[in-house]
C-alpha cells in the first residue's frame, strides 16, 4: 500500500530551487510529497551540466545558469514576475542576503540553510574577521532591524544551523522535567534565556558523529564527504568561532572579540577544520570534534543572552563539535597537509553506504545532571526507506528545509527570522518523521576525564566545563 503523506498547503506562484546538489536533490521529493503547487512553475537553477540529465529525465524545468551579483535580479525577477511563490536557496557562491532582500521586495517567501556570500568571499581576503560567520550573520540581522516585518525569509534552516536550535528548546524542557522543575514552556526569547540560566546550563556543544561508510577505500586526491564538499571546505577554512559564555575565566591567546553587533561570539586565528575540541556523543562516548564555524554557534549564544549584550548577566558558550565521516577526516588531513584542495570531490550516495548513522544533537552541559545530549540518530538504512536521493546527513537537512517552508507558509508575514525565533514544536512536528530515533542521553563525562596523565596539559580543574578544558588543539 502506498504511504500517505500530510499535505501542508498550497504554494501559489512559482517555486524556484537555487542549487541542485545533494541537498537540493533531496529537498525536491519532500516538496512534491507535502505541498500542492503548479508543477509547470517549478524551476531548478543549476549551472552544473552533469545535473541536466536527471532533470530532463524527471521533466523538470532547468535553467543551466550561474547566478551572479550582476545577473541574479534579472534571472529571478523573470521567474517571479507575478510577485509571489517560494524561493528555496540551497546553493553555494550566491549571496543569501542579496537574494533574500530581492525576494522580500517581490513578496516571495524565502528560505536558505546558510548565510552564503558571493563567490570569492571565503578565499578572497586575508582579513579573517571579515570572513567569519559572525560578520555574515550580522549583516542579515542588521537588515532585519532596518526592515522589520514583511514577507517571511527564513535564514539558516538546515540541520545545523536550523534543527539543532529546536533541539536546544526540547532539551531544556526535558532537563527541567528531569530536575523536578514544573515550568511552563516559555513563549518568548527572554523566557527561554531565563530558563536556560535558571537550569544552570553553562553551554551547548552541537555534538555530531557521522559513522556512515562505504566498502571502497578513499582514493588519494579525492575529497569524500556525506554532504557538500564545497560547503565543508569553505566553512572549514573560515576561522574557528564560538559563542562566548559568561562562565569562562580564560581567554585564548589567538582569540579575538568583535567590536560591533550582538557581542555574543569570539573567533580564533586558526581554521576551524584543524581546531579540535573534546566532546561527547552517545555512540562513541568521548570524542574529538572539529570546531568548525556555524551560524548556530552565534545565534544560540545570542538568543539565550540575559542582560546587556556588552556585559551580560548570563550567556552560554556554544560551538560546533563535529566528527565527520572517516573518509572526510582523511580528506581534511590530506588537504591541510598538502596545502591545497583536492580537485576531485565525491559525496557518499545512499546506495553505496553500507553502514553507519549520522548522530546529530545538542550537548547541554554544566547543570546539576552534568550533561544531556538530545538529538537525532538517523541511519542511512532508515533514510533510504524514508525518502529518495539522500543519505542520513542529507535527510536531516532537507527535512528541516521542509519544516521551515511549512512554517513560512503558515506565517507569511514574519519578516526575517532565524530558527531560534520560530515555533520549535511545530517545526519538529513536521520534521520528526524523517529523523529516525530522537533521543535524550545523560552522561557523567566531562572534558577533564580520560586525559593522558603522562602529558600534562594547561587545564583548569576548578570547572571541568571551561572552554580552556574543552579545547584540545
Amino acid at each position: 500500500m502506498e504511504r500517505e503523506y500530510p499535505n501542508y498547503g498550497r504554494i501559489d506562484g512559482p517555486i524556484v530551487l537555487i542549487g541542485f546538489g545533494s541537498i537540493g536533490k533531496g529537498t525536491l521529493p519532500l516538496i512534491e510529497r507535502h505541498f500542492d503547487y503548479d508543477a509547470a512553475k517549478l524551476t531548478i537553477i543549476e549551472p552544473d551540466p552533469t545535473k541536466a540529465g536527471f532533470l530532463r529525465q524527471h521533466n523538470l524545468n532547468h535553467l543551466q545558469v550561474e547566478l551572479t551579483k550582476e545577473t541574479y535580479r534579472e534571472v529571478l525577477g523573470t521567474l517571479f514576475a507575478e510577485g509571489r511563490g517560494f524561493c528555496v536557496n540551497l546553493s553555494v557562491d550566491t549571496s543569501s542576503l542579496d537574494i533574500m532582500k530581492f525576494m522580500r521586495e517581490l513578496g516571495v517567501l524565502y528560505i536558505d540553510t546558510v548565510v552564503e556570500p558571493w563567490a570569492g568571499y571565503y578565499f578572497g581576503t586575508t582579513d579573517n574577521a571579515a570572513r567569519t560567520n559572525y560578520a555574515l550573520r550580522q549583516v542579515v540581522r542588521d537588515e532585519k532591524a532596518r526592515n522589520p516585518g514583511g514577507t517571511t525569509a527564513v535564514s539558516c534552516c538546515g540541520a545545523n544551523p536550523g534543527m539543532v536550535s529546536w533541539f536546544v528548546k526540547e532539551a531544556l524542557m526535558t532537563l527541567a522535567g528531569d530536575l523536578g522543575r514544573d515550568v511552563p514552556m516559555p513563549t518568548d526569547r527572554a523566557g527561554w534565556a531565563g530558563l536556560m540560566q535558571s537550569l544552570g546550563v553553562k553551554g551547548v556543544h552541537i555534538a555530531e558523529r557521522d559513522t556512515q561508510a562505504r566498502r571502497v577505500p578513499r582514493a588519494r586526491g579525492l575529497f569524500v564527504n556525506t554532504w557538500s564538499v564545497e560547503g565543508f571546505i569553505s566553512e572549514g577554512f573560515q576561522p574557528a568561532e564560538l559563542g562566548w559564555g559568561t562562565h569562562e575565566t580564560w581567554f585564548p591567546e589567538n582569540g579575538h572579540r568583535h567590536e560591533t553587533g550582538c557581542q555574543a561570539a569570539i573567533w580564533l586565528e586558526r581554521p576551524g577544520a584543524i581546531t579540535r575540541v573534546h566532546s561527547w556523543c552517545p555512540t562513541p562516548g568521548p570524542q574529538f570534534g572539529f570546531l568548525v564555524t556555524h551560524n548556530e554557534a552565534i545565534s544560540i549564544a545570542d538568543y539565550y543572552t540575559v542582560g546587556d549584550a556588552a556585559a551580560p548577566e548570563f550567556r552560554p558558550t556554544c560551538h560546533y563539535a563535529y566528527h565527520p565521516c572517516d573518509d572526510a577526516v582523511l580528506s581534511l588531513h590530506e588537504m591541510f597537509g598538502s596545502g591545497r584542495q583536492q580537485e576531485r570531490h565525491h559525496i557518499l550516495a545512499e546506495d553505496e553506504i553500507v553502514e553507519g548513522i549520522d548522530e546529530l544533537g545538542v550537548l547541554l552541559y554544566g547543570h546539576a545532571k552534568n550533561a544531556l545530549w538530545y538529538g537525532s540518530r538517523l541511519s542511512n538504512e532508515e533514510a533510504r526507506e524514508l525518502a529518495p536521493y539522500q543519505n542520513a546527513t542529507g535527510l536531516q537537512v532537507t527535512s528541516a528545509v521542509l519544516a521551515g517552508m511549512v512554517w513560512a507558509l503558515e506565517n507569511p508575514e514574519a519578516g526575517i527570522v532565524e530558527t531560534d525565533e520560530m515555533d520549535h514544536v511545530r517545526c519538529l512536528e513536521v520534521q520528526r518523521p524523517y529523523l529516525g530515533p530522537v533521543e535524550a542521553h545523560y552522561t557523567d563525562w566531562t572534558p577533564l576525564q580520560d586525559r593522558w596523565a603522562q602529558f600534562p596539559e594547561d587545564i583548569d580543574e576548578s570547572d571541568p566545563w571551561l572552554f580552556r578544558n574543552v579545547l584540545a588543539s
